[in-house]
């Protein structure tokens, strides 16, 4: 069985790669590893943690709906979350990675995000990457 990585952020990108990853693990019968990826510091606080710990129990709800195989991990190591992807992707063998990307402004658009570059250049998988509706 082979295994489909997901990016999660709770925003609208992160729901758009979630839905995809969902349906990528159903067509492949794939196991699916989702990710949520935080640098620490400062800003992430008691609150911040007890909003991530809900956010990821709402997704595990939502993986057995799905009645998808899956294992939901919340990372909180100082690492960038391009660092948090690709090292889960390289572990669990993915044979995808799906990410979200959001709109950028002008500006944006020529460095894309700093994450999602590094996601699509350095991932040992192809990489899936989609947009919010």
């Amino acid at each position: 069985m082979g295994t489909v990585v997901v990016g999660y952020v709770p925003k609208p990108e992160g729901e758009a790669a979630l839905a995809a990853g969902i349906n990528e693990a159903k067509l492949r019968g794939s196991k699916l590893v989702v990710v949520n990826s935080h640098r620490g510091g400062q800003e992430y606080d008691g609150s911040a943690a007890r909003a991530a710990e809900d956010d990821m129990a709402a997704i595990q709800k939502r993986l057995e709906e799905a009645g998808v195989e899956h294992d939901v991990r919340q990372l909180v190591r100082g690492f960038e979350p391009a660092e948090d992807l690709i090292s889960i992707a390289e572990a669990n063998g993915a044979e995808l990675l799906v990410i979200g990307l959001r709109r950028r402004s002008p500006v944006g658009k020529l460095i894309l995000g700093s994450n999602a570059q590094r996601v699509l250049l350095d991932a040992p998988c192809p990489v899936l990457a989609v947009k919010a509706q």
